[in-house]
């Protein structure tokens, strides 16, 4: 089965990592092995070239490369989310245009990076891609390392271009993306609403999302389609549990090291050769990755995937079921006044 492009986007979408061999080269057999390993876990669909797949660090060529691998491998098993951003509207165009020639379901473009926009830019910069993209369009808002997307500017572009079909917004801001669904969706029920925030997944479905490009979901897939899963069937005790699960060990990969590096270590626990990172290392920062490497260990462990480390794990942390109940029940509560 193939996805066209009138099919939504929905579900979770992986943003993977790339796996490299010892020269830093990208290793082709260990991401196609890795695709299959996604794919026979319940991802959605897969998310290349994403700030987890750390694109910047790729030429052109080898990010293109990725989606050959991948668009190939895939099959038409699951749609490919391609991240298509480049240096400047004509390259990512061209991107556009590759990934379609591909079979890609869609490309997500981020906002312009380095030189920081007005709204009034990062809207002209969409619509020249919209208005010549020959596949559909993802908006990719996250204000820490680009020019931000405000709301006039999603709506505004959700008017305009048919080709802008989604947003993927990993700002975290809960009310935020409330406004966007409030302020776009009537006018085009077509339009999907992604989050990029995995520590929010369950909340963020409740209010109306139609899914996420979630990093964990390139190390724990079966959690984070378990937890869709839940949530879109309404068994939200099970579904919170998991949530507050899923937290520990989405804290530990993003905040320990630098990102994504703790996906890299985690990605290794779970039998794959990621390799290092192309981004080189201080001693310093070696050994906190190395202290890091035994803390994921635990964490994995105590969800089944791998075995403990020499010497053992700590006790597991204990949650307050009542105060996430009160979370939850107050969330659902301001959800059913709002119709």
């Amino acid at each position: 089965m193939t996805y066209e492009s009138r099919n939504r986007l929905q579900g979770v979408f992986t943003p993977n990592v790339v796996p490299l061999d010892d020269r830093g080269e990208i290793n082709e057999r260990e991401l196609r092995r890795y695709v299959d390993w996604l794919i026979q876990r319940g991802v959605h669909g897969l998310y290349p070239n994403g700030s987890t797949g750390e694109f910047t660090r790729f030429t052109a060529d080898e990010r293109r490369r990725i989606i050959e691998i991948i668009a190939d491998q895939t099959a038409g098993r699951v749609p490919i989310l391609a991240g298509a951003a480049e240096a400047n509207t004509r390259e990512t165009i061209r991107a556009c245009e590759r990934y379609h020639q591909l079979g890609a379901r869609a490309v997500a473009i981020v906002a312009p990076f380095y030189y920081k926009l007005t709204p009034a830019g990062v809207y002209a910069y969409f619509k020249e891609i919209a208005d010549n993209s020959p596949i559909d369009v993802t908006l990719y808002n996250i204000p820490l390392f680009a020019s931000p997307i405000d709301l006039p500017t999603v709506r505004r572009l959700a008017d305009e271009c048919p080709r802008v079909v989604a947003i993927k917004d990993s700002s975290g801001d809960l009310p935020h993306m409330m406004r966007m669904i409030a302020a776009v969706r009537p006018q085009r029920p077509d339009f999907s609403f992604l989050t990029g925030w995995d520590a929010a997944l369950m909340p963020m479905l409740l209010i109306g999302c139609d899914g996420g490009t979630n990093a964990t979901s390139g190390i724990v897939p079966e959690i984070t389609r378990k937890l869709y899963d839940l949530t879109v069937s309404g068994q939200l005790d099970a579904a919170r549990d998991l949530q507050y699960r899923l937290l520990l060990l989405f804290d530990a990969m993003l905040y320990s090291a630098e990102f994504p590096e703790g996906f890299r270590a985690a990605l290794q626990l779970r039998g794959f050769a990621a390799g290092r990172g192309r981004q080189p290392k201080s001693p310093s920062q070696q050994i906190e990755l190395d202290q890091l490497g035994r803390q994921l260990q635990c964490l994995l462990a105590a969800e089944g995937f791998t075995d403990e480390p020499v010497g053992g794990c700590p006790a597991s942390i204990e949650i307050d079921p009542e105060q996430v109940a009160r979370i939850v029940q107050r969330i659902v509560g301001e959800l059913r006044e709002r119709g």
